[in-house]
């Protein structure tokens, strides 16, 4: 029997995975909930072979949608709430916004979501080819200065996999107040293998029908940015 692993790449993270201390109730959520929803195993350390995630027993073979930084995790639950019909997995390494997620799972009884407390990158190795039939990437690190923007998840790195992940005619959805980030996204996404959608400026002017703002939204709105919504297509 082979014992070769796939090698461990060097990935580099920048951002935040902790803030401020957690609530003694955010650290029971953490302690109680969090392995139960689990998507399967993520972790290198774990999972070193990378075998992919068995989505059909996770969830019974319903659609499965993704949602990339989730945040406070409020459009996550909304979108679980509104569509129980599918399975949603949620990727956030910033363990405060976990923690947030957690109670707003308890308060709205949802039980069609999965929760990686982390890189959307060692989820992508996991996930098999071809799964997920919608995504989202709302409000991402803006990393504003030129020479941070080769951080940003609108690069070749994340968006080569995520394509490869999402099922030929799934949508991407993206939503930032970040002019250049607009930018760099028309630039990035259309060359990893997306058709953008939008036909009029309405298409990106004006959030879509399901929407629920977040609280990065509305922070922007109070510091006088204006939103795009962007909807992209997975060609093929």
């Amino acid at each position: 029997m082979s014992t070769d692993h796939p090698k461990r790449p060097r990935r580099n993270f920048y951002g935040r995975f902790k803030g401020k201390s957690l609530k003694q109730s955010q650290k029971t959520y953490l302690d109680e909930d969090l392995a139960a929803l689990a998507p399967g195993a993520v972790g290198w350390d774990e999972n070193p072979t990378r075998e992919n995630l068995d989505l059909d027993g996770l969830f019974g073979g319903k659609p499965i949608w993704l949602e990339i930084g989730f945040g406070g995790g409020e459009h996550l639950v909304h979108q679980a709430a509104s569509n129980p019909d599918v399975g949603i997995i949620g990727a956030e390494p910033y363990i405060n916004g976990v923690a947030m997620l957690l109670g707003k799972i308890r308060r709205a009884g949802v039980e069609n979501l999965a929760v990686h407390p982390g890189d959307a990158r060692d989820l992508f190795d996991v996930l098999p080819d071809q799964s997920i039939s919608k995504a989202f990437l709302l409000y991402p690190d803006p990393w504003p200065k030129t020479r941070h923007h080769r951080r940003r998840f609108v690069t070749p790195e994340h968006l080569e996999p995520l394509a490869r992940v999402l099922k030929p005619g799934a949508i991407l959805r993206v939503a930032t107040d970040i002019p250049d980030y607009v930018r760099q996204t028309l630039e990035e996404v259309p060359k990893a293998g997306f058709d953008w959608l939008a036909e009029r400026p309405d298409d990106w002017r004006v959030a879509w029908e399901d929407w629920i703002s977040t609280r990065y939204e509305q922070k922007a709105l109070r510091e006088g940015r204006v939103p795009h919504y962007l909807t992209f297509r997975r060609q093929g």
